[in-house]
């Protein structure tokens, strides 16, 4: 069915007796607002809210977001602290495998959705409600990542999801909640922000269309640094674990340190364009400036440390490992076996990165590392060898092309005749 302002003006709340309990994924912004308004009021439901913290909420924003989900009409409300266990759940061999959408996107959101909808799912289990929630559109990613995760992980449970049913713009929820009498940040919420560890996202009127960028108004981190500033990362088995000789107990408080370093630089900003799950095109504009140095500071390491074949599977298995992620097939088992690949090749990856940040760009300068094969004591590049002789090189590449060669002798002969 179609949807129209009538029908949301119109709409009745649920018969009477045993209100619905339902859980709702809850960020406090502009849609998921819309429905817990839509849902209490219009309908009647008994609403759960639930918040994801994947690293984008500071302790009193989480507090703010609470009192606005009960200032909306929430039974209950709940945080989840997710920083860790998003990390070492996804994040972790994000790094591993380097893995950047289209050359370009850190899958800053595509892989927070799926540890919210993972922890969605869990608090719904536990609550034993009639139905789940989440505030995606019609018209991208998120709406599937969602779903397929609650299909998988509580089948059964009814998957409510208002705007993408009726078809709301975000002009509709604004003049809603306003007559409704919510108050909010309206002007902010023109914009679609989702902050989290390993990045934030931004969408807005600039990005609907093929050309456009984002107002310097519309960036979460303003630039506030200028100059030249070095960094050094440290990393142990693949994973981040000291920024400046600082030393954290967990990967997570190097990258948020990472962060408020680096993010004053306007470091990792751009634009994505993707192919979405559903098979249209999108534009996203992001920010990313921790995630963008860690990944490249983390290649170069591992190309000084492991073997070109090595880096060869790990190219092709992080390009599937990305995309297979980015379109919400966490759950399935050879995501599993990838990881078991990635874990095994970071064995090497030890040592320190050095990185130059500057006004809207980094560069990494080098390297150094115990487990480093460019080492001298094997031949200079270029210059010298003092592993073998040029003799043994001679014979080498002779051996090296002779199938190619034997292929040309034998073509050349037949097409002779």
């Amino acid at each position: 069915m179609d949807y129209t302002d009538a029908d949301l003006k119109n709409s009745t709340p649920a018969q009477t007796g045993a209100k619905r309990k339902i859980v709702l994924g809850f960020s406090g912004g502009l849609d998921t607002s819309f429905c817990v308004k839509y849902l209490t009021t219009d309908k009647g439901y008994e609403v759960h809210s639930v918040i994801v913290n994947t690293g984008g909420f500071s302790a009193d924003e989480l507090k703010t977001i609470e009192a606005h989900a009960y200032s909306l009409g929430v039974t209950s409300h709940t945080a989840v602290d997710a920083v860790k266990d998003y990390y070492d759940t996804i994040i972790k061999y994000l790094v591993f495998g380097n893995c950047l959408k289209n050359n370009t996107y850190p899958l800053s959101v595509s892989a927070e959705r799926l540890s919210q909808a993972l922890h969605i799912a869990a608090h719904a289990k536990a609550l034993h409600v009639d139905g789940v929630a989440h505030g995606s559109t019609g018209a991208g990613n998120d709406q599937v990542r969602f779903d397929m995760i609650f299909h998988i992980l509580i089948p059964g449970v009814e998957i409510i999801t208002p705007i993408r049913d009726l078809k709301l713009s975000r002009e509709q929820e604004i003049t809603y909640l306003k007559e409704k009498g919510v108050d909010m940040n309206f002007e902010k919420a023109v914009y679609s922000i989702n902050k989290g560890l390993w990045g934030t996202s931004v969408g807005g009127k600039e990005t609907l269309k093929s050309n456009g960028i984002l107002p310097e108004e519309a960036w979460p981190t303003q630039v506030t640094n200028t100059g030249t500033e070095e960094v050094k990362l440290g990393f142990v088995k693949g994973e981040l674990n000291t920024v400046n000789d600082t030393t954290f107990d967990h990967p997570t408080e190097a990258i948020q340190y990472l962060q408020t370093i680096a993010g004053g630089y306007g470091i990792g900003r751009d634009i994505h364009v993707g192919d979405t799950i559903i098979g249209i095109k999108g534009r996203v504009g992001f920010e990313a400036a921790a995630p963008m140095i860690i990944l490249k500071a983390h290649h170069a390491l591992e190309k000084h440390v492991l073997t070109k074949w090595q880096l060869n599977w790990k190219d092709q298995l992080s390009l599937f490992y990305g995309n297979w992620l980015h379109e919400g097939q966490i759950m399935d088992p050879v995501m599993r076996d990838i990881e078991a690949f990635f874990e095994s090749s970071q064995q090497q990856v030890t040592g320190a990165v050095f990185i130059q940040l500057n006004p809207y760009r980094f560069q990494v300068t080098g390297i150094e590392s115990v487990n480093d094969l460019m080492s001298d004591k094997f031949g200079k590049y270029g210059e010298m060898n003092t592993g073998f002789t040029g003799e043994d090189v001679r014979g080498f590449s002779k051996i090296f092309g002779n199938q190619t060669s034997i292929y040309h002798n034998v073509k050349e002969a037949n097409n002779g005749q």
